[in-house]
Formats: structure tokens, sequence, C-alpha cells
């Protein structure tokens, strides 16, 4: 299979939607899931698809993201033999050259997929939550003889005007793409995974580039120009869990999805391992006055209140007579004596004080971040 296929996440996303959590590190790099980031899933999907080829593109701070990317080591894309680049906006006179969207970002390596010459690329966004590996998605692109097969989801159709939306013929063949359109004819959602032959990508990112009416997008560009030219683009319908965690609401949506039966972690993977750094985290301690029900709780935690229905990250201390209700706490956070935190995302590293709130509403989720300079410990 590496030898056929090369991947390209895009890593690059700025990340407003989340807020303080993408004030200093970019999206891909978020907290997930108590011991993992997003970026795992993605590049952990390439390694257990036996791709040995996987280029990272980065934009808004990437020095983090790369820094955690390394040499792929952390996935067994170290180079032995594999190969995973980091690759970043090009460096010119008048500064960075930043991709201009989507399709201009792979457009900017073309020289090093011309390198590896494969004769598909896969192009994979850096921020979705979701296990799989792509070896049937490129037997049915190979068998099917496609330019381009798009992997897709059923969503249901009030939400269909957040994606772009695919129509089907009774064989999967892509008869019409409407990139978030306001009234949607269909709920098969783009999940922004594309397999195109490489020879034919190349063409089309070329002629895209000289476009000054373009706005260098896949899903606004290319995949519309490719379908009105009569290319043979195909539909590949993915069953398992899928989540775009680019909102607050959708983040915390998708860490307590992990708690529920069917949307578990091995619920998601299938047995596929999702890969992640080794925090050298200290044992998980759990107060014998604490309460824990039905949390997610990472070996580096220290839990001397009460927690319930939450997913608590590495090096997290719950104090004595605190409570922690439906929340995501992220790595380092502290919750003192007597606070309760409810409905909330806590960003890494937060502080709520002695008998402090912090909650939302039933029904809606409350972003913290509020840091102490000086810590008492």
């Amino acid at each position: 299979m590496s030898e056929k296929l090369v991947a390209m996440i895009l890593a690059g996303g700025k990340g407003t939607r989340l807020e303080a959590l993408t004030k200093k590190i970019a999206k891909p790099a978020v907290s997930f899931g108590a011991k993992y980031r997003i970026i795992d899933f993605p590049l952990s999907n390439c390694a257990n698809s036996g791709i040995n080829t996987v280029g990272v593109l980065m934009q808004y701070e990437s020095v983090g993201l790369e820094q955690y990317i390394g040499n792929g080591g952390k996935w067994g894309l170290n180079g032995v033999r594999s190969l995973t680049t980091t690759l970043t906006p090009r460096q010119t006179e008048e500064g960075l050259s930043w991709f201009k969207g989507t399709a201009d970002a792979i457009y900017c390596n073309i020289d090093f997929l011309d390198q590896c010459d494969s004769e598909n690329v896969l192009i994979l966004s850096g921020d979705h939550i979701y296990s799989t590996t792509f070896d049937e998605m490129l037997r049915q692109h190979e068998e099917s003889n496609a330019d381009c097969t798009i992997a897709v989801y059923q969503v249901p159709i009030e939400e269909a005007s957040r994606f772009g939306i695919l129509v089907t013929d009774k064989k999967n063949q892509i008869v019409e793409f409407q990139e978030k359109p306001a009234h949607p004819i269909s709920n098969l959602a783009s999940m922004g995974i594309y397999i195109f032959k490489y020879k034919t990508l190349r063409r089309y990112l070329l002629d895209d580039a000289k476009n000054e009416k373009s706005s260098h997008d896949f899903g606004k560009d290319i995949i519309p120009t490719m379908l009105k030219d009569g290319r043979k683009m195909m539909a590949y319908v993915y069953d398992g869990y899928w989540k775009d965690v680019g909102t607050i609401a959708s983040l915390h949506q998708a860490n307590m999805d992990l708690l529920h039966e069917g949307t578990t972690l091995d619920d998601i993977t299938h047995g596929n391992r999702i890969y992640s750094e080794d925090t050298n985290s200290h044992p998980q301690y759990i107060g014998a006055h604490a309460s824990v029900k039905h949390s997610l709780i990472n070996q580096g935690a220290i839990i001397l209140g009460d927690v319930s229905e939450s997913v608590i990250s590495n090096e997290v201390v719950v104090y004595e007579n605190a409570k922690v209700i439906n929340s995501v706490l992220m790595t380092g956070v502290k919750i003192r004596k007597g606070a309760i935190v409810r409905n909330a995302v806590l960003a890494p590293g937060s502080v709520v004080g002695e008998n402090e709130e912090v909650s939302a509403p039933d029904g809606e989720v409350i972003l913290y971040s509020k840091k102490v300079v000086k810590s008492h410990e």
C-alpha cells in the first residue's frame, strides 16, 4: 500500500472557534481524551494503514506542533522504513507566504509530492476524531478507476448545511456537489478525506494556481471543477465514529462520547492503536474519600474530590470537597477545595480557586482559562 499512496495532512488551521485553547497552539495540538492530542488520530490512521510517507502541512502556531510531531517516532513513522515531514509556508523576501487555501497548501508542496513519485495522494484534515485504515478506500478507488474518491458520512439533514454535501448514483459515483449549502439536497457529507490520482490532481492544482478568481480550496474549487469536467468522482461511505471538533461544544461532546457505550475509545478504534506521546507521568492516585463515577481519568491525575461523567487529563489535581461534573479537564488543571466545575472545558494549566464555581446550564458548555502566577501547593 505504501508504494501506491502518500498522505498529506492539513494541520494549519487557526482554530479561532476553539478560542483560548488555540491562542498559543495549533488546533491539531489541542488535548483530547485525557491522554491524546487531536493530531494523534489522523497520524495513527496513517500508521495503521501502512502508509510510509506522510507530510504534515502547518501554518499557524506551527512550532509547538512541529516539536510534538518530531520525526514521527511516536507513530512508528520515524524514518527507519518511513518518512514523516512537517511542511510550513515558504519564506520569501517579504516574509512568510501563507497558504491561501487547502488546495494552495498542497500546490505549494508539489515538489515534495513529485519526489514521492506516488500513484495516489491521500488528503486528510488534522482536526477530526476517528479511527480507520485507508486500505478499503484505496481498493475501491483503484477498482473503480476513479480520478478522485471522497469519504462521506451520513449526517442529520438539519446539520448538512455545515458540510460539503454530495449526491451519488446507485454505483456511488458522485453526480453533484454542494459546498455548505443553505438548502442541502442530501445528507451525505464530505469528511474532508480525499484520494486523488496524483497526476490528475497535479494538473488541476497547476491550473487552479493560475486562476485569480479561485479561492484555492478543494471543496469550493478543485472538486466542483473536476466534476464539471466529467472526471470520475466516487464516494466511499464511512460508517464508523467521526467527529469534527472545531468548536468548544463539539470538542466537549466528543470527549463525553468516550464515556458512553458504543462510542468508547475501544468502540471507536475497533482494535486499531492510537499512538501518543509518553508523558512519563506519575501513577494515578484516587484518595480514600474521593468519588469517581463514569469518568475517563489519565494515570497522571490526582483525585481527592468528586468526579462524575468527566474526562481528566495528565497532571490534573482535584482537591478535597471539590466537584467536577460533565466536564473536560486538560493537562495541569487544578480544582481547589470546595470548588464546583460543571458543563465546562478547562484549558491546560487552568486553576479554579477555593469554593469558586465554574458552570454552564445543562445543554450548554463553558470554556474556562485562568492561571495563577505562583502556586503554593
